[in-house]
């Protein structure tokens, strides 16, 4: 993958994800506080909340794969989390770099 575009996706990615969790928390703070939760299209909020468990769990994957990698678990797993498929496509690559 060309890495202007690995940059690309990466600013949309974090910018996005950033963007759902803030909706999210608003939402569970309005219910908390018997608020009427923000009013978004249904669909909206359904995508953005498979986005959100599928970049968990890539976090996690980066996790568990980091120190096979000689990187910090924490540190890959929550920057995947924000970024992404990139963040796990960039995980992998440093491990067929060092074999070759």
């Amino acid at each position: 993958m060309p890495k202007r575009l690995m940059t690309i996706i990466k600013i949309i990615s974090t910018t996005l994800i950033i963007g759902v969790l803030g909706l999210e928390l608003g939402n569970l703070y309005a219910l908390r506080s018997q608020m009427t939760p923000l009013d978004l299209p249904f669909p909206l909020l359904w995508i953005g909340r498979f986005a959100l468990v599928a970049h968990f769990l890539e976090g996690i994957i980066a996790f568990i794969y980091a120190p096979s990698r000689n990187q910090p678990a924490i540190a890959s797993g929550i920057y995947t989390f924000f970024v992404g498929t990139v963040g796990l496509v960039e995980l992998f690559e440093l491990q067929e770099t060092k074999q070759e």
